[in-house]
């Protein structure tokens, strides 16, 4: 059913305070097996984060994929996310065996309720959207300016890059920006 680790005697409530939580607040979700739930937040840089909430023996596990693995500055994009996770609610970013980054967190299934699944799922939202273009600035960097550049050579649309113009036409000496510390988006994603 949901394989090693996932608790039929737990399952019923807290699927059922989750599965009301998430239809109250209107999220689409689907729900591939009675204890597992995949729901999709809607972003503004990061257009949606696809966000798994898994009921196991003793605890609620959330995960969402938020960036594949950089192809540049591995050390400095990990750090940068590294310096948020001391601040941030519910959740903190890790990465996978390839290098994929990742919000995960646990709540203990007596801690489930919907005001917790909001706050949880408000602070995914909050953080794989307002850090996700400094991140394809930090690891993507190259690429977003041979993008832009050739673009502009050939008199393409920029209008799907036009949240990086001053990041592409700056030169690629000045480095990447350190956006906001994020103190702010901490701070408000646990009011969700």
């Amino acid at each position: 059913m949901g394989g090693p680790g996932v608790a039929d005697s737990e399952t019923p409530d807290v699927a059922g305070v989750i599965a009301a939580a998430l239809e109250e607040r209107e999220l689409s979700y689907e729900r591939p097996e009675p204890a597992r739930f995949v729901v999709t937040l809607p972003g503004t840089k990061k257009l949606q984060t696809i966000c798994w909430l898994i009921i196991g023996e003793h605890a609620l596990r959330v995960e969402a994929f938020v960036c594949r693995q950089p192809d540049e500055n591995r050390e400095q994009l990990w750090s940068y996310l590294l310096q948020h996770n001391s601040r941030m609610y519910g959740v903190a970013y890790s990465i996978d065996s390839v290098g994929d980054i990742y919000l995960v967190g646990r709540l203990a299934l007596h801690a489930v309720t919907a005001d917790e699944i909001d706050r949880v799922l408000g602070s995914v939202l909050t953080y794989a959207d307002e850090h996700f273009n400094t991140m394809l600035e930090i690891g993507f960097g190259s690429s977003i300016r041979r993008e832009w550049d050739w673009r502009v050579s050939r008199g393409e649309s920029l209008a799907n890059l036009a949240a990086f113009a001053d990041f592409a036409q700056r030169p690629a000496s000045e480095g990447t920006p350190r956006r906001n510390s994020g103190a702010e988006s901490e701070d408000t994603a646990t009011d969700s």
